[in-house]
């Protein structure tokens, strides 16, 4: 197996600016919709694990990686909870529903696509963790920064998982949802979340 790509070449563009401006200026709404995307990652996994019961290896990875969820999730509630912010039922981004759209129908391509989309979650989320803790206070700083490797871990996880589910090079397939990714993370959005794009023009400075 060729060696895995950095997480850095295996995005498309950086998160903008003007994202990160959104961000600080919706502060509750990023820990709410955050604590949604960890339960999320776990429940994805967890379905990876009903669905593909003689994969050892998925199972192995799936059940490391929800447990790990799980426990951000409640980090982020704890963190909510001192802040006096109530966990509320946020509409979802398009970001995830879009990418899981061009998820092949049949197997195995359906599983290496829906890995592939999980790569690409968790390579995003920690990209953004990293471009959001300069800008936040100590405790928001440290904690985005210890989910630096795990999340970086789970990225590489879903792409071998991918490269052996197919048994074959998944460049052209990694290629086609990194150019709707990267599509995602700039247009523009009406309503911010931690998977959304910049709501307002990318410039060129972004």
């Amino acid at each position: 197996m060729k060696q895995l790509p950095e997480l850095k070449d295996f995005l498309l563009c950086e998160t903008p600016a003007s994202w990160v401006s959104a961000a600080l200026q919706h502060p509750e709404v990023l820990l709410i919709d955050h604590a949604h995307c960890e339960k999320k990652a776990a429940a994805t996994a967890l379905n990876l694990m009903f669905r593909y019961v003689d994969k050892v290896d998925l199972l192995n990875k799936m059940s490391r990686l929800a447990r790990e969820e799980l426990r951000h999730f409640e980090q982020v509630l704890a963190i909510m909870v001192k802040r006096g912010i109530e966990y509320s039922h946020l509409s979802p981004s398009r970001y995830a529903g879009e990418l899981r759209k061009l998820v092949r129908t049949h197997e195995p391509a359906r599983l290496v696509d829906t890995l592939i989309v999980g790569a690409f979650i968790e390579a995003r989320s920690c990209e953004r963790f990293e471009k959001l803790a300069p800008y936040l206070d100590e405790e928001l700083t440290k904690f985005y920064l210890s989910l630096l490797k795990s999340e970086s871990r789970h990225f590489q996880d879903y792409l071998t998982l991918a490269i052996e589910a197919a048994g074959e090079p998944i460049d052209e397939r990694v290629a086609l949802f990194a150019e709707k990714e990267q599509a995602l993370v700039l247009a523009l959005d009406d309503e911010f979340r931690f998977h959304s794009g910049p709501l307002e023009a990318v410039t060129a400075e972004s």
